[in-house]
């Protein structure tokens, strides 16, 4: 159970806030960017696992994302991944693994982090469906967590 008071931006409309984060259902954000730091094990990127969970009746479009190894360079993988739905499941992030170097933040868009073609990447996902974190190719060893910073839309 998670509980935080004293929420100020203008368009967000819950004060004093106290749910599992599985039970909100209705939370007025629309327009407000949303910003969430998650520490992955190797084990779970390896396995897959929810990065923002779903929202009923609300899209999450992807602002920006970042990702860091953590406890070592990351091998053997060929990327990891920020997965969206879009009709399909789709990338929207594959973070490559040479680049994946301890402690080097890389940011959607640069240099070893692929988005879709065409801003794609940027779109709102399917209502009511999660973003999650995975991989391609072999699983992920040597490093021992994989950082992800997710900012985020809900629409």
């Amino acid at each position: 159970m998670s509980k935080y008071d004293g929420v100020t931006h203008s368009r967000l409309k819950a004060i004093n806030l106290e749910a599992d984060t599985a039970t909100i259902t209705q939370l007025n954000v629309t327009d407000s960017v949303l910003s969430t730091r998650k520490r992955f094990t190797i084990a779970e990127v390896n396995a897959g696992a929810t990065l923002v969970a779903a929202v009923a009746g609300k899209s999450i479009r992807m602002v920006n994302c970042k990702a860091i190894a953590v406890g070592g360079a990351a091998a053997a993988v060929t990327t990891v991944d920020v997965l969206g739905t879009a009709t399909t499941g789709r990338k929207l992030v594959a973070f490559a693994q040479a680049n994946l170097t301890q402690s080097t933040v890389l940011t959607a868009g640069g240099t070893g982090a692929a988005v879709l073609a065409d801003g794609a990447s940027y779109t709102a996902n399917d209502a009511g469906t999660a973003v999650t974190v995975g991989k391609t190719g072999s699983n992920v060893t040597t490093a021992t967590h994989i950082d992800v910073i997710f900012d985020y839309v809900l629409e």
